[in-house]
């Protein structure tokens, strides 16, 4: 019987190398990213199974020896040569017990290194490998992915079977290993069927999984070392092997998931559970409680609610139903998959963003400049109406700016479904198809405009002409949605170029003021020119007449005191005394002396400063 599990090995051996090598093969035509993880694993699977079938090697030639040894002791009369414990006369013991020593442990090293590189290589390759199945490649592989699986699952069920019923223990790593292996074959198979059945993604998600059931097992090989570490040695005893991984044989036999949950049932209650008859009843009928759990959840599938603001599509057996417009509230359907229901937000308000992808962290800022990039921008060409010559300080030349520019736009544009079945079956995909006519009529859009006039004053009327190009096409694609709103907002040149534009900008600023402030210069000068010619001008026409006057009043004054004179000469002459006086002392202090045959009382007012002979007058001393 030895001989047969030795054999038996052997082939999972031989069988576990031809599958990965064919496994291979089909993943590199196919290019599936879960084809490659599941190269890995029965790469794995074969690197496991030679290790178990060399120690069985081993095993069977230390029982070989100790048979001829002992057939030997007994044809001699029990010579004292066969009973010594040198290991010398023990080869092949001596070749089996290094080989556990040394060569086991190092070999589950090899596998932790071999699961852990792979598994972050394989993750990271996910990551920037595109979906690239060709839908015309992957019947074949379907197919041999599918053979692979039933040869894997019944030359591992005949190991798992054979190793329990004669209790051999270096069977059972490579035969879980190999069953494991068929059920990734299966799964890939699955994966490599979404191509067909429009679920191009599930090859991706697959090939996730399994990067991370390559990470666990990598796990666990690395716990079990550090354990094998500290494991007590107990002489006689028969430990576990390194590279038997738990993990595998659970998966790869489920089934032994129930036993031993019985026993950590028995071991935490302290008796027999799993006599009882209600367990027994229970593990009897264990796959009938899994039908009546697969009904129940069948049957779960009949009734499907729409939410308030939302609408939902009924479909049987694929095709839509007559009048199968689901409104919000209850409604009942047949089993999946012979209904399904594909529910859309109609009444919500739905948006999507041209030209950029917002950054959250970027934009939580509460200043934004053009020259600080706050999102993932895209550039778009404007037109130049009015070129801008520029010339070069160093060669004196001139330089004309480009018919064209480059200009990054923000653009939310807001839609609503209004025609459900339009936009559920008119086109594979509406969200993305208006997404990209949207960015067609803003890259036409601004082909045809100035760059001055869509950053200044003519942005309102530029997104309202958006949003009608925007519907228009919409309309022609029959997608059965209406476009409530586009923005033209963020509009300014690239980052790169974001700091000279605003220099431009500022010495334009500049030169308008500049303008201006010589306008304004201008006016206020010819202003008070004016004024002060004005002035003048009058001035000089007051003097004039004034002096006219003056000129002719003194000759009629002349002409008028000749009579008087003749008439009487010395009361003329008295009187011009006192006009003359008067005048002379108009802005004098003067004091009257009034008789002098009374008492006076004469006030004086020192603030202000008086002559002295004033102030020491005598008014009593008589003339």
């Amino acid at each position: 019987m030895e001989r047969n599990v030795q054999k038996n090995g052997l082939v999972n051996l031989v069988a576990a190398a031809m599958i990965f090598v064919a496994a291979f093969v089909v993943t590199t035509y196919v290019r599936s990213l879960a084809g490659q993880a599941a190269s890995i694993f029965l790469g794995l699977a074969t690197l496991v199974a030679f290790a178990s079938w060399f120690q069985m090697r081993l095993e069977e030639n230390e029982r070989l020896e100790k048979l001829e040894i002992d057939e030997l002791a007994r044809t001699r009369g029990g010579s004292t040569l066969f009973d010594t414990k040198d290991t010398e006369v023990f080869p092949a013991r001596r070749a089996r017990e290094q080989f556990e020593k040394f060569f086991v442990p190092g070999f589950g090293v090899l596998l932790l290194l071999l699961e852990a590189g792979g598994a972050w290589l394989l993750w990271r390759w996910i990551g920037r490998a595109p979906l690239l199945i060709d839908p015309a490649r992957a019947m074949p592989a379907l197919s041999l992915f599918a053979i692979f699986a039933l040869l894997l699952f019944l030359f591992g069920r005949f190991s798992v079977t054979m190793a329990r019923l004669e209790n051999h223990r270096l069977l059972r790593p490579g035969a879980s290993f190999i069953l494991l292996g068929a059920y990734i074959c299966f799964v890939t198979t699955l994966a490599i069927a979404g191509v067909k059945t429009e679920l191009p993604r599930l090859d991706f998600y697959v090939a996730k999984a399994l990067c991370l059931l390559l990470g666990l097992m990598a796990a666990e090989i690395l716990a079990t070392l550090l354990l094998e570490i500290y494991r007590p040695r107990v002489k006689g005893k028969v430990s576990r092997l390194v590279y038997d991984s738990r993990l595998v044989g659970l998966l790869g036999q489920p089934e032994s998931l129930f036993t031993t949950a019985a026993k950590t049932i028995d071991y935490q209650f302290g008796f027999n559970v799993s006599d009882t008859w209600f367990f027994q009843l229970l593990k009897k009928n264990l796959a009938w409680l899994l039908v009546l759990q697969l009904v129940v959840l069948v049957m779960s599938t009949c009734v499907v609610f729409v939410d308030a603001g939302e609408q939902a599509v009924l479909e049987r057996f694929g095709k839509p139903v007559a009048g199968g417009v689901l409104t919000p509230g209850a409604h009942f359907k047949l089993p999946w998959p012979a209904d399904r229901v594909y529910q859309y937000r109609t009444e919500q308000i739905q948006t999507f963003d041209v030209g950029y992808t917002p950054d959250e962290q970027s934009e939580n800022g509460s200043t934004i400049l053009w020259s600080v990039s706050h999102a993932k921008e895209e550039n778009f060409l404007v037109g130049n109406r009015e070129p801008v010559t520029i010339r070069n300080a160093d060669t004196n030349d001139s330089l004309k700016a480009p018919p064209v520019s480059l200009i990054t736009v923000s653009i939310p544009v807001q839609f609503q479904i209004h025609d459900i079945m339009a936009w559920a079956y008119n086109n594979s995909d509406p969200a993305g198809l208006l997404q990209d006519l949207a960015t067609r009529s803003v890259v036409h859009f601004l082909a045809g405009v100035d760059l001055n006039e869509v950053m200044s004053q003519a942005r309102q009327e530029a997104a309202v002409t958006l949003r009608d190009q925007i519907q228009a096409a919409a309309d022609a694609r029959q997608l059965g949605v209406k476009i409530l709103f586009v923005g033209l907002q963020d509009i300014h040149p690239p980052v790169k170029v974001a700091a000279d534009y605003e220099k431009v900008v500022g010495a334009q600023q500049q030169m308008i003021a500049a303008t201006n402030n010589a306008v304004a210069d201008g006016i206020r000068t010819n202003a008070l020119a004016g004024a002060l010619a004005f002035t003048t001008t009058n001035i000089a026409e007051a003097t004039r007449h004034r002096l006219a006057v003056q000129a002719l009043a003194r000759a009629a004054l002349f002409t008028n005191q000749i009579p008087a004179f003749a008439a009487a000469p010395s009361v003329y002459r008295q009187r011009a005394y006192f006009q003359t006086f008067a005048a002379a002392t108009a802005n004098a202090r003067k004091y009257i002396l009034l008789v002098t045959n009374t008492d006076d009382v004469v006030i004086f007012n020192l603030e202000d400063k008086i002559r002295e002979d004033l102030l020491n007058l005598n008014v009593n001393e008589k003339p």
